[in-house]
């Protein structure tokens, strides 16, 4: 049985630990069984344009970052790495210049240029 590359940092030395699977390169667990029924999960974008992971976005409008004095200026790119539900946030990104965090997939529209 071989087991998927992980999620986090697609490395192909996972390793079994009863129900998880464990990566020993970044440390990430995931339960494979979840991972599959949350590929199901879509979310749209401010156009209506159904996002995926990998998908390239940019910010629509300023964004405040909780608790930090950063603010998230229009333009501002980033990558989906993986679409969770939820109410409030909807997708978990890597933000050009702010780093990974959550964002609600209303305040970004799919980007058609592939820089």
């Amino acid at each position: 049985m071989t087991l998927p590359p992980c999620p986090s940092c697609q490395s192909e030395y996972t390793y079994q630990d009863q129900d998880l699977v464990i990566c020993p390169e970044c440390g990430y667990e995931w339960n494979p069984e979840e991972a599959a029924a949350e590929d199901n999960i879509t979310a749209k974008d401010a156009n209506g344009t159904e996002l995926e992971a990998g998908d390239k976005v940019t910010f629509i409008k300023d964004l405040k970052v909780k608790g930090s004095s950063l603010v998230l200026k229009i333009g501002t790119k980033a990558v989906i790495r993986r679409i969770v539900e939820g109410k409030d946030h909807q997708l978990d990104c890597k933000v050009s210049g702010a780093g990974e965090m959550m964002i609600t997939a209303a305040f970004v529209k799919k980007s058609t240029l592939n820089n």
